[in-house]
């Protein structure tokens, strides 16, 4: 487990190509956003599916750099 953590909690600076990935998985989930905010009334389930879709981001960005 302690090589997962120090896996997981380690600063790594992005390698060539990284940056233009982690742009194109926010751009992509921001249409999808968009999308959320324009067909679905304002509510819990509305904020729920952005913040789900905010978490969803980060963890492919990190499947990135961590891998």
């Amino acid at each position: 487990m302690s090589k997962q953590i120090e896996n997981n909690f380690k600063y790594r600076s992005p390698k060539e190509g990284q940056v233009e990935l982690y742009t194109e998985i926010r751009e992509q989930a921001k249409q999808l956003a968009l999308y959320i905010d324009i067909h679905c009334p304002n509510s819990r389930e509305k904020s729920l599916a952005i913040t789900k879709l905010e978490e969803a981001v980060m963890w492919a960005n990190a499947s990135i750099a961590r891998n």
